[in-house]
């Protein structure tokens, strides 16, 4: 079912890793990979010799990036998906008691990415060959698969239809129509005919009526409307995961009135009680008539008709039969274990301070237990395995021999006394060699303070931590890939699962300093950054050798003599390995977006004349915010002209 382009055959460590863990599926395995030995391209061989889909869970954003390119490689003639939060900012609502301060939802939609959540769960429904790749916040809850596939709209040629029927059909499963801008989800009409703006779709769908009769049904470029494809019918997937039918919709009003009427009585407070009266009563009216009210996942379960503290519905359903592959299983197994105990904890004050209905608490990430009824054929990935994932896997596989003969890098300890002119000494001599540095420390202001240092002198460094938005972070790596910074300076980001094979260096500031950011797991796989290349080196600066410190050390040196055994065995060198620099999903499509979206809206050539200065500037930064350079350089140009001809 998986064609897997595969330009090399396994080697190292890879063909018995390969074939044990095919012959325990389905079951419950663990893959011990060092970074480097290819963990990728085995779970690759795995899927490809397996016949059902295939869900990769990710510990964050940065990583599912990376993961969507490599197995959109691997699997070009498949389904590749991607599926992680579409908010670009998210602030959830909440309620702090002891400062009585309420903080409203507040979020930032990523419409690029929104789109690509639909296109996965329509790819599960349309076709077995899918591998979607997501985060781990795919384990909140999400619309219910049945509605979503039982609500999608069917059409077919010489179907009895009027145009006010078939709008009416659309907007019912939540398409809106917008004749200016035809963004995802939307569609247009031009007296018979209606351009449907699918949101798993890159082609847009026209449907054109004869007489109340479905007389065409083509797919048309969305550029220059060049007919690709006519057809005989088309399925119209909901524009949202969220739909309901009438039916629903009319019932979960009635529920949510009757909890409120019965939750008023139990609340002493007065003005909790009159404040949750007034709330609900609003939204009330808001899905009365409109269908919908500003936090309308509040109160999902009525409209899902789960009993309270049932599982609520999330991408795992939208699957029957299904392999589960959790990558970066030390850091993801934790996460999946505490999402559900802080969303509750939030909840409680929201609830018990009159500001949201006890149902709230059902709208909810899955907990551990519920999310471990679907690990009957699940395979966990590491490079340093968790109590979890070693306690329950038969077997854990070792992949510890590297196919290209990489050694796990040198390890050497320096003092802090005259750290940051050996640190200045090693990124330029890295430099020199055409390769890059990571520097990892323990907080995200001397991240900020140690890159302002080194830019300092003279070197091309940037920051990388948490309160940088994802498009930013990969878009940072690209450039260190690329050789526009020659080191980066990060917190736990630079830790699991990043490839760059470009990285030589890497230097671990306060490495004695025992703590989860120090403890022997994180320096293994910090270490691990470095393992890409045959020239890479480790920098340990400390004033003391730390039980993790050594364990690690130990660690790697088992690690070193194992491969140097097998290389000297076999007559191999050591050579780094290649990989092609390629943008990123989160800046590549959004950028792509972004260009089509004012290709569409503007429809003005790309000439000097089309422009007055404000546009341009109005353009330029519109492309640096979608991250594609190349067009805000060239925007810069024709303003440069612009004003010198004025």
């Amino acid at each position: 079912m998986f064609k897997l382009h595969a330009p090399f055959s396994p080697a190292g460590d890879q063909p018995k890793a390969i074939k044990q863990l095919i012959q325990q599926r389905p079951g419950i395995s663990s893959l011990l990979g060092v970074t480097g030995s290819g963990k990728t391209y085995t779970i690759a061989q795995v899927i490809a010799q397996q016949s059902k889909p295939v869900l990769i869970l990710s510990p964050n954003k940065t990583l599912a990036a990376q993961l969507y390119e490599e197995f959109s490689l691997f699997f070009p003639k498949n389904k590749v998906g991607y599926f992680v939060s579409y908010y670009d900012y998210y602030q959830p609502e909440s309620y702090l008691p002891a400062q009585d301060l309420y903080i409203p939802k507040e979020t930032k939609i990523n419409s690029e990415l929104e789109r690509l959540r639909i296109e996965a769960t329509a790819s599960i429904i349309n076709r077995k060959d899918t591998i979607i790749v997501a985060s781990v916040s795919c384990i909140y809850s999400l619309g219910n698969p049945s509605d979503y596939r039982n609500l999608a709209l069917p059409i077919k040629l010489g179907q009895q239809i009027t145009r006010a029927e078939l709008l009416k059909k659309l907007l019912f499963i939540q398409y809106e129509r917008n004749d200016v801008e035809k963004s995802a989800g939307s569609f247009q009409v031009y007296g018979p005919l209606i351009e449907v703006q699918l949101p798993y779709q890159r082609e847009v769908l026209c449907i054109e009526l004869t007489e109340n009769t479905i007389s065409r049904i083509s797919w048309e470029d969305k550029q220059n409307h060049r007919l690709l494809k006519d057809l005989d019918s088309a399925l119209i997937f909901p524009a949202k995961h969220f739909v309901t039918t009438e039916e629903k919709k009319i019932a979960a009003y009635a529920s949510i009135k009757q909890e409120l009427d019965a939750h008023l009585l139990t609340i002493t407070d007065p003005l909790a009680r009159e404040r949750l009266k007034t709330r609900v009563e609003y939204d009330l009216e808001m899905i009365k008539e409109l269908g919908y009210c500003s936090g309308i996942e509040n109160y999902s379960v009525h409209f899902d008709g789960r009993v309270s503290g049932e599982a609520p519905h999330c991408l795992f359903d939208f699957f029957d039969d299904f392999l589960l592959v959790i990558d970066e299983s030390h850091i993801a197994i934790p996460q999946l274990r505490g999402m559900y105990a802080g969303d509750a904890a939030r909840k409680s004050s929201l609830i018990n301070y009159g500001f949201r209905l006890p149902s709230a608490r059902d709208n909810r990430p899955l907990t551990f237990e519920e999310i471990e009824s679907y690990f009957s054929d699940v395979i966990f990935v590491s490079a340093t395995p968790g109590e979890y994932e070693l306690t329950h896997s038969q077997p854990v596989v070792e992949q510890i021999i590297r196919p290209t003969g990489l050694i796990d890098p040198e390890i050497s300890i320096h003092p802090r006394l005259g750290q940051m002119d050996r640190l200045v000494e090693e990124i330029q001599k890295t430099s020199a060699k055409g390769f890059r540095s990571l520097i990892t420390v323990m907080t995200k202001k001397q991240a900020e303070e140690l890159a302002r240092a080194l830019e300092e002198k003279h070197l091309r460094v940037c920051y990388l931590h948490h309160a940088l938005k994802t498009p930013e972070r990969t878009e940072i790596l690209h450039k260190l890939r690329t050789g526009i910074f020659e080191c980066l300076v990060g917190i736990n980001l630079l830790r699991e699962g990043l490839d760059l094979p470009e990285v030589a260096l890497v230097a671990i500031m306060d490495a004695d300093l025992e703590s989860f950011l120090r403890d022997k797991r994180s320096l293994i796989q910090t270490i691990g950054r470095a393992a890409r290349n045959s020239e890479s080196k480790v920098l340990f600066f400390a004033d003391k050798i730390t039980k993790s410190m050594q364990a690690a050390i130990e660690e790697t040196e088992r690690r070193r003599a194992k491969q140097l055994a097998h290389n000297q065995e076999h007559n191999i060198i050591p050579k780094t390995v290649s990989r092609s620099v390629t943008q990123s999903i989160t800046s590549s499509t959004i950028a792509k977006e972004t260009r089509s979206q004012k290709a569409a809206r503007t429809k003005k050539s790309t000439t000097l004349q089309a422009y007055d200065a404000t546009t341009l500037e109005q353009l330029i930064q519109e492309a640096a915010d979608a991250f594609n350079f190349e067009e805000a350089i060239r925007l810069r140009e024709l303003l440069f002209a612009l004003q010198k001809k004025e």
